[in-house]
């Protein structure tokens, strides 16, 4: 059985490292939720590095449907080809299967060996989309509608969703998979994760890093700095042979934490105050 240990870029929990195995040996969807930062999205890329496995991917976005993500019928195409030829192409117009484009969830069914499927930010999708997954998930099989083709899984890959709960999941679909909450790092679990990334960061370089980071993350920004603009942070300051972050209210490469403009000017007034 496959089993995921974690990896040397990714720090696993107890709690993670278990919900991720009994979700990988029961062949259930895993849906990860938490703050943007956590490392949804990372995870997935991380057990089929780990496992050995290829990744099919889909980046969801608000337009998408379920059927696309299983297949797409390019009936542009044929039509032009019917009118204009298709000498060159290596198509035959009467062949449809030469007009069928398999998405992501596709390409993992028919693959000759297990894959990782990752549909990130599902939460973007409408509640139609989600249903539409639904018995595609589960069952682990899809019609192609044009022809009447039932495509079945040769193996069930292994399914990371990843949701930042900008919207609500519906119940059925929930139901259909396994779910676990990433909180966001403690000051301890984030020096594991930021030593994972640099080994041989300085000990007091860390400290007062971290001490920096989360006295930011306390003053309610829009936008909070996490996981990955820290470590984009540390690595921009010993990249110019910072030694640290200073005892002081300027911040080298202040816009490697904070990203909104409204956040930044914010900052930047406040350090201003604070010097009067």
């Amino acid at each position: 059985m496959l089993k995921f240990e974690g990896t040397d870029r990714y720090y696993l929990n107890p709690e993670l490292k278990e919900i991720v195995n009994i979700a990988i040996a029961m062949e259930k969807p895993l849906l990860l939720t938490g703050e943007a930062g956590t490392g949804k999205t990372q995870l997935a890329f991380e057990i089929a590095r780990a496992l050995g496995l290829k990744m099919e991917e889909a980046r969801c976005k608000s337009t998408f449907k379920g059927e696309e993500l299983c297949y797409v019928y390019d009936t542009v195409l044929r039509l032009n080809d019917s009118r204009f030829g298709t000498e060159g192409t290596g198509r035959d117009v009467n062949n449809i299967w030469d007009y069928i484009r398999f998405g992501p969830i596709g390409r993992a069914f028919t693959a000759e060996e297990r894959r990782v499927l990752l549909l990130d930010e599902i939460d973007k999708t409408d509640s139609d989309t989600q249903d539409n997954l639904l018995d595609v998930l589960e069952d682990g099989s899809f019609i192609i509608r044009e022809i009447n083709h039932k495509v079945v899984a040769k193996h069930r890959p292994i399914i990371v969703i990843t949701s930042n709960a900008k919207r609500e999941l519906s119940d059925p679909f929930l139901r259909r998979c396994f779910c676990h909450y990433i909180p966001f790092p403690s000051p301890e679990e984030m020096a594991i994760i930021v030593r994972l990334h640099y080994p041989d960061i300085p000990e007091p370089f860390l400290e007062a890093s971290l001490t920096t980071f989360y006295r930011l993350r306390d003053q309610e920004f829009e936008k909070p700095p996490a996981t990955a603009e820290l470590l984009d942070w540390i690595g921009a300051m010993r990249a110019a042979g910072i030694k640290g972050p200073g005892a002081g209210r300027d911040i080298p490469f202040i816009g490697t934490l904070l990203k909104r403009t409204e956040d930044i000017l914010r900052f930047k007034g406040m350090s201003r105050r604070s010097r009067y």
